[in-house]
Parts: C-alpha cells; sequence; structure tokens
C-alpha cells in the first residue's frame, strides 16, 4: 500500500494549494480518509477526514477554509486549502482513519509565507 501526498509548495498567506493523495494497493473510497499535519516541533494532528459514505469533517482550525474531497475514479483524496495562514505551515500527509502505521508516505511540505 502506498499513499502519496503531493501539491505542495510555498505560498502566501491568504494564498491557496490543492493537495492530493494518489492511492494504490488500497481503494480509497472503501476506508475511512484523512489528511493529517505536522508543524515543526509539534505533534501530527488530523486536519480534515472522509467516510465511506463521503461524511467530512474537519479540524475547528481549518473549518470553512479546508475542503477534502474523494476522486474515486483517479483513486485520491484531495484536500482544497483556502485562505492560508503561516500557522498552516507543515508537511501534510494522508492515511485512513484511524491512521495505519505502516501507511505514512513522506507527505508534501506545505509552507505559508506571512
Amino acid at each position: 500500500v502506498q499513499l502519496q501526498a503531493f501539491g505542495g509548495g510555498l505560498v502566501q498567506a491568504g494564498g491557496f494549494l490543492r493537495l492530493s493523495c494518489a492511492a494504490s494497493g488500497i481503494f480509497a473510497s472503501f476506508n475511512d480518509m484523512g489528511w493529517y499535519r505536522q508543524a515543526p516541533g509539534k505533534q501530527r494532528e488530523l486536519v480534515a477526514s472522509i467516510t465511506r459514505r463521503g461524511t467530512t469533517n474537519y479540524a475547528d482550525s481549518v473549518k470553512s477554509r479546508f475542503t477534502i474531497a474523494r476522486d474515486n475514479a483517479k483513486n485520491t483524496v484531495n484536500l482544497q486549502m483556502n485562505s492560508l495562514k503561516a500557522e498552516d505551515t507543515a508537511v501534510y500527509y494522508c492515511n485512513t482513519l484511524p491512521p495505519n502505521r505502516h501507511y505514512w508516505g513522506q507527505g508534501t511540505l506545505v509552507t505559508v509565507s506571512s
């Protein structure tokens, strides 16, 4: 199983990015999926999730700014991030929900400059 996150980069505060998670060896549509992030010096946290039925949930810190969606045809889970803030700077990962320790990939770095 591989969950490869990509789409990160450097963006100014107030800008936007769209992350994608390409799944192989697993069907994202058959699993509850989540986007996680780890900022420097902090623990990894769940920021958004989507269940098999399509129910979404968000951390309070990203609610109304981030949108998680699944593309079943491409077997991807995407995270649209708008109105980015400096505190959104982190490495972003995707994994199942709850996370499987064997599925962590390298993540994708998002850097928001203020």
